[in-house]
């Protein structure tokens, strides 16, 4: 075949295929959606882009079917046009979680907790849906999991809905590829910000400190502080040594008290003023940018985090804790007890701006292999529950979810920056340096 040929139409067992996205919106979000589609409209295989994620499917019941225009798109052609790099999602996004009750494998034999999982399987049925694609986070990943092992349970000869599962998340703490589509637009959406922060930082004398994005690893706060310029960045992999302690709590889900990882909060507001003294000190600037990744407000000391909500996941409403306004309040008072001088630190969130932002172009073009990779792991490779993953010059690789998720506890494990990597050293390289 010439290299200037399309590939073959494919025989393929999916007549119609339905196409989700689940969880917080990223840049190219559309890009992944629209080269999925148009792979399988090529082909002449149905496309239905499921909206709003789960949450229609999870309200199905025979009596009320789902509506088009409502809890589903017919996607064709027409609405495809130029929306590669277009903002937003083209079928919207929840977070609605039909997986909620299964923590356990035998949990999917219990009708009870299994319930929301058959629905959603009967209204994608109710469809005449062939096959699933799921667009989402880790959380995401953990329900197509659980939809595929659901559907193990069902009889012998019972219809099967192949599922492939497609990694999103801006916070690219993903295990199985390398960098997730969105992140690279975030972080320079991000580091623009920082950029002009640090303009105003240095007019005014002051210091801003930015609450970053990134629940529960560093990539997003690091890639920010490193393009953006910032004068220090801290995430949750740093809370090690002298910034790490421990402290007797009680386990919101099983009620029983354990012992808990905090961070040691004296210490780190100690580093910070360390890093605003030595850049006045030994470089003359009395102004500059922090950067804090959110996910260190699950390391808080329980004062702090007492009585915060969780949402479906388990995770804490971060959004109720004010990270930001806590240490710029506690830098503030460290700064002034440890030189007698008063400085300005205004705290400022960072990342919900950045999640619909126009995707730059290595988004579009990872988030394009990722849409096409559904196509190919579905009619070309006939895979069911695997997530499909982009290396190197945009290969493409398809990991199998028992892979990516333990297959006695269903957890996911989350890829942090790894302490001393080159990418976590670039960092210190970088800002401002302070002698431990």
């Amino acid at each position: 075949m010439s290299t200037l040929s399309r590939p073959p139409l494919l025989e393929s067992n999916i007549r119609r295929v339905a196409i989700l996205f689940a969880g917080g919106p990223a840049p190219a979000a559309n890009a992944v959606i629209s080269t999925a589609s148009v792979s399988f409209l090529r082909n002449n295989i149905d496309v239905l882009g499921i909206q709003h994620g789960y949450s229609h499917l999870m309200e199905y019941t025979p009596e009320k079917p789902l509506v088009e225009g409502k809890g589903y798109v017919r996607i064709t052609h027409q609405m495809l046009k130029r929306s590669r790099n277009s903002q937003g999602i083209l079928i919207g996004t929840a977070r609605a979680n039909p997986g909620k009750a299964i923590s356990d494998p035998a949990h999917l034999r219990d009708p009870e907790r299994s319930a929301p999982l058959k629905t959603v399987y009967d209204a994608l049925r109710s469809l005449e849906v062939d096959a699933l694609i799921s667009i989402g986070g880790d959380d995401t990943l953990k329900t197509a999991n659980k939809f595929k092992m659901y559907q193990d349970t069902l009889p012998p000869g019972s219809h099967r809905i192949p599922v492939v599962h497609l990694p999103k998340t801006i916070d690219n703490d993903y295990m199985g590829i390398d960098f997730t589509f969105g992140y690279f637009t975030a972080v320079e959406f991000l580091a623009s910000e920082v950029r002009n922060l640090l303009a105003d930082a240095e007019a005014n004398r002051a210091y801003f400190l930015c609450e970053c994005m990134g629940r529960s690893a560093g990539w997003l706060a690091y890639g920010t502080a490193i393009s953006g310029e910032a004068s220090l960045v801290i995430s949750v992999e740093d809370i090690t040594g002298k910034y790490e302690t421990s402290e007797e709590s009680l386990n919101p889900k099983t009620g029983r008290k354990e012992i808990r990882r905090v961070m040691d909060l004296r210490e780190v507001v100690k580093r910070i003023v360390a890093t605003m003294r030595a850049r006045e000190e030994a470089e003359g600037k009395e102004f500059g940018v922090i950067i804090l990744a959110e996910g260190l407000a699950e390391l808080l000391p329980s004062q702090h985090i007492e009585g915060v909500p969780r949402d479906e996941h388990g995770h804490i409403a971060i959004s109720q804790i004010s990270l930001g306004k806590l240490f710029s309040e506690l830098v503030t008072k460290e700064y002034n007890a440890q030189t007698g001088r008063k400085r300005k630190v205004t705290s400022v969130p960072l990342g919900y701006e950045s999640r619909c932002a126009r995707p730059q172009a290595f988004d579009v073009m990872l988030g394009s292999q990722l849409g096409v990779g559904a196509y190919r792991a579905l009619v070309e490779k006939r895979h069911d529950g695997v997530m499909v993953s982009v290396s190197g010059q945009l290969e493409l690789d398809y990991v199998p979810f028992n892979r990516l998720v333990d297959p006695a506890t269903l957890v996911t494990v989350v890829r942090y920056i790894e302490p001393g990597s080159d990418f976590h050293r670039l960092a210190r390289f970088l800002e401002t340096y302070v002698n431990e």
